[in-house]
């Protein structure tokens, strides 16, 4: 069934499985806090990263719980400021719970709710949000890897 593809997906790029080998928990394990904050340039740090991944899989996960969309692009960066190790290690436990979350309500979809509508037509359908949810994690792990990889050069 396609929604038990997608949550394994899901559950790939954050925990492991997938064939890329890379995923979200692995990569940021052995990152601190102080790593994890650190800018490069005009990059976005790692912490931003994971806030913005995170902030878009509860996107999702609310629409799933039928609690309504409540996300906006220009807030999907505005991670608080950190301050200590707890503060990074909250929000990679947030994220990882999140997801895992948002794998087990997909999981349990209908499938015949993938090609319905995500809330307004100009989302387009829960297989398309979905599907792009799993991309952008993708994506933006491949940013949090560079980003890593730099600054252990450093």
């Amino acid at each position: 069934m396609l929604n038990q593809f997608l949550a394994k997906s899901l559950r790939d790029v954050f925990l492991g499985g997938n064939w890329t080998t890379v995923n979200v928990k692995e990569t940021i394990e052995d990152i601190d806090w102080q790593q994890a904050n650190k800018k490069i340039d005009d990059l976005h740090s790692i912490a931003e990263l994971l806030f913005h991944i995170n902030y878009f899989i509860v996107a999702v996960l609310n629409v799933l719980r039928n609690e309504g969309l409540n996300a906006h692009d220009k807030f999907s960066f505005d991670q608080p400021a950190m301050q200590f190790e707890q503060d990074w290690k909250e929000l990679i436990k947030v994220t990882l719970n999140n997801a895992t979350s948002c794998a087990e309500e997909i999981e349990n979809l209908d499938n015949t709710i993938l090609e319905a509508t995500f809330v307004d037509v100009k989302y387009g359908s829960y297989l398309r949000n979905i599907s792009g949810i799993i991309e952008h994690t993708h994506y933006h792990l491949g940013q949090i890897s560079l980003i890593k990889k730099i600054l252990s050069n450093n």
